[in-house]
């Protein structure tokens, strides 16, 4: 479906046939970025699954960062159609890949799908957005399609909510507006979305028709903007991981916001690239301070059943910020650079086929002096006013993140996803993201020291490297000693010297190949004992992870329960032995 609606974007020769190719590219599109992340949590072990949750997270944002540069080279250099047609090839390499290397296995989870639901929210938040987009500049705002599209929105959200209260599993829960966090965490969501793409999407006009920089150009001039946002998200993560305060992060990053908005209101043809990049960087290190700090304070707020909701909804109400922002803007942009261009060029005739709303930079730059200055000036004027009108709504975030109440965080809040910065879109369910935040705070424990501290737990007088084998040959009973070995990890002969151990202290027994193969033939098996201290190795580990879900109470959550004693068996099933900081022989010092 995104291969097929992208290669008809390109095709297209009307906006109106854009508009609807890009709707159906949109369609495949999302059902790739949720079906990315399913197959993930199906395929991929649950020890490296944050691993990869988090470079989708980090791919996705390098997109942001490339995607202009790259729609900006393919415009200077063949034209706006290639956009589309360069996805082409790169989709057709993934569709072979996937049909010939995906397993076909399935795990089916029974959800009652909202689908009304879904249906409703989007022919709402379609019906406003075309609203504040097309009113006043294709259509009056008194017009009849207009209060068609305003009493549309407003009863397609009446029946929204009508659906919701009685959905078996909702969109959104219309309980989680109760909690005060979600509920202004969503707002102020909204209103930064609505901000930060509104401002966004008008820099690269102002770079190309005031500065008069390629499409290239202004791609690479957004990076300062781009590495402030980032820059501020991973740093804001760490530093709420480590002193367990988030409140002051949307705080200072609203005020700078809102700074950074002001200052792109002074922008004009003068000011120079350094300054430029300068405001450009003060508004992305706010936006930064902001975007990530919202997710990571309803996921602390909300109980354990609206945790997948709730996430979801975070990110939601972001992107429909983005989407309103955009089209307010849109309309505001339209409607000055109208009048502007009245004023600016009044006397002056323009060339044959030259749009008074609708110019390139290669066009611009033929034009006479007189016109060429008139066009500058209508557009840098515009524009100025455009970001001037996002400043008291960027200020109105800033107040709002003042109510955003603080509460002590859980530990699993420490498992940041990269793709909360981008509001990539989620599929996760609660036990999902719970899943999701164990594996990544089991791939920070040092593999030595859990085992150390797993041995310690359980009562085990084993070295780390023993409790891994152990645990290995719980899982794969039927494994000879040379299919434990896993070089360049660990040798077939040092597995040979470890199951000697285990045998002189009565855990394992080795019944020789019946072939009469060599000693890496043989089968180690665990005895009794061994098999009882395996049992106690993972009830040690499943004990351990429900530590990181302190604040949850997995014991009142049969989900969780169930998830904590698969994961405490997963999660030591690693072909990697934990040899290289291993103890000597002897008892698991520091252990705890």
């Amino acid at each position: 479906i995104s291969l097929v609606g992208s290669a008809l974007s390109g095709l297209s020769s009307s906006m109106t046939e854009l508009i609807a190719f890009r709707a159906l590219q949109g369609i495949g599109g999302g059902g790739l970025m949720i079906g990315a992340q399913t197959i993930i949590g199906d395929v991929v072990s649950p020890r490296d699954r944050g691993r990869y949750q988090g470079l989708f997270g980090a791919v996705f944002g390098l997109s942001s960062v490339i995607g202009p540069l790259m729609g900006g080279l393919l415009v200077d250099n063949l034209s706006w159609h290639w956009i589309f047609y360069i996805n082409l090839p790169i989709g057709v390499v993934a569709l072979a890949v996937t049909a010939a290397v995906l397993p076909s296995r399935l795990s089916r989870v029974h959800h009652v799908i909202d689908y009304l639901g879904a249906l409703l929210v989007a022919l709402a938040a379609t019906s406003f957005v075309l609203l504040t987009s097309l009113g006043g500049t294709t259509y009056a705002w008194g017009s009849t399609p207009i209060v068609i599209f305003g009493v549309a929105g407003v009863a397609l959200t009446v029946a929204f909510v009508f659906v919701e209260r009685r959905a078996a599993e909702p969109v959104v829960p219309l309980r989680l507006f109760a909690n005060r966090v979600f509920a202004v965490a969503s707002v102020l969501g909204f209103v930064v979305g609505f901000a930060m793409f509104g401002a966004i999407t008008f820099l690269p006009l102002f770079l190309q028709v005031v500065k008069g920089v390629s499409p290239t150009l202004s791609g690479l001039r957004l990076l300062p903007l781009l590495g402030g946002l980032i820059l501020t998200s991973a740093g804001s993560g760490q530093l709420i991981s480590r002193y367990g305060r988030y409140k002051v992060f949307p705080i200072v990053g609203t005020a700078l916001m809102t700074v950074g908005l002001f200052l792109l209101s002074r922008l004009g043809a003068g000011t120079g690239t350094a300054l430029t990049s300068l405001y450009m960087f003060v508004f992305g290190v706010g936006l930064g301070g902001v975007m990530q700090v919202l997710v990571i304070a309803v996921q602390n707020a909300v109980d354990y059943k609206d945790l997948g909701a709730a996430t979801s909804g975070a990110t939601f109400f972001r992107s429909l910020g983005g989407s309103f922002g955009t089209a307010v803007f849109g309309a505001i942009f339209a409607n000055l650079l109208a009048g502007n261009l009245a004023h600016y060029l009044r006397g002056v005739t323009l060339p044959p086929g030259l749009s008074g709303s609708s110019v390139s930079p290669a066009e611009l730059a033929k034009l006479p002096a007189s016109v060429h200055g008139g066009y500058v000036q209508a557009y840098a004027h515009s524009l100025q006013t455009v970001f001037l009108v996002a400043v008291p709504i960027a200020g109105m975030a800033f107040f709002l993140a003042w109510a955003l109440p603080e509460r002590k965080l859980r530990k699993t809040t420490e498992a940041t996803n990269p793709g909360d910065v981008f509001a990539l879109p989620t599929d996760r369910s609660s036990v999902k993201e719970m899943e999701r935040a164990l594996t990544v705070l089991a791939r920070r424990e040092n593999r030595p020291e859990l085992f150390r501290r797993l041995a310690a737990r359980a009562h085990v007088e084993l070295d780390p490297v023993l409790c891994w084998l152990v645990l290995c040959m719980e899982r794969h009973p039927d494994r000879t000693v040379a299919e434990l070995g896993c070089p360049p990890a660990i040798s077939t002969e040092r597995v040979q010297e470890l199951v000697a151990r285990l045998a002189s202290q009565g855990l394992v027994v080795v019944h020789a190949d019946g072939d009469g193969g060599g000693p890496e033939r043989s089968r180690p098996v665990l005895t009794p004992a061994g098999r009882a201290t395996a049992a106690k190795l993972i009830e040690a580990r499943r004990q351990r992870l429900a530590e990181l879900l302190d604040g949850w109470s997995p014991a009142d959550h049969d989900e969780l329960v169930a998830l904590l004693r698969r994961l405490g068996r997963e999660m030591l099933d690693d072909k990697r032995p934990p040899e290289r900081q291993s103890a000597p022989a002897g008892g698991p010092a520091g252990a705890r």
